[in-house]
């Protein structure tokens, strides 16, 4: 797939997830594909891994793709999946070869916020809930 293709390739992957069509997603990634969670410092090393862990997340997820945007070969994802009453926020980053996701650093957190440091307070200004 050339350029122009991999923010497809990306953007048909969580639909696939979202369908659980697990084997047919596999086909978007690198047999050795590399995915880091820099935010729990952990690899997910191998289709299969990265494959098996998205399936036996807890049951009742679906995930909304917010955006796919790409840039040469590397596509840059926004997501977020809820669970429940659970919503998980993620800007994914992948490096595509041969259209299929070959490396990725996804980073995830959980819905909610904290409190600004006092510092910067001139300069920004508070967003609605």
């Amino acid at each position: 797939m050339g350029d122009g293709q991999n923010d497809e390739a990306v953007r048909r992957l969580f639909e696939l997830f979202e369908a659980r069509r697990w084997e047919e997603a596999g086909e978007f990634l690198a047999e050795d594909v590399v995915v880091d969670w820099p935010h729990t410092r952990e690899r997910i090393r191998g289709r299969e891994n990265y494959l098996g862990l998205n399936r036996n997340y807890p049951e009742g997820w679906s995930i909304d793709i917010r955006r796919v945007l790409p840039f040469g070969d590397l596509v840059v994802a926004e997501l977020t999946v809820t669970l429940g009453s659970e919503v998980s926020h993620a800007a994914c980053f992948y490096q595509m070869e041969s259209g299929r996701i070959a490396r990725g650093v996804e980073y995830w957190i959980d819905e909610g916020w904290q409190d600004p440091p006092e510092w910067r307070a001139k300069w920004v200004e508070p967003m609605p809930a």
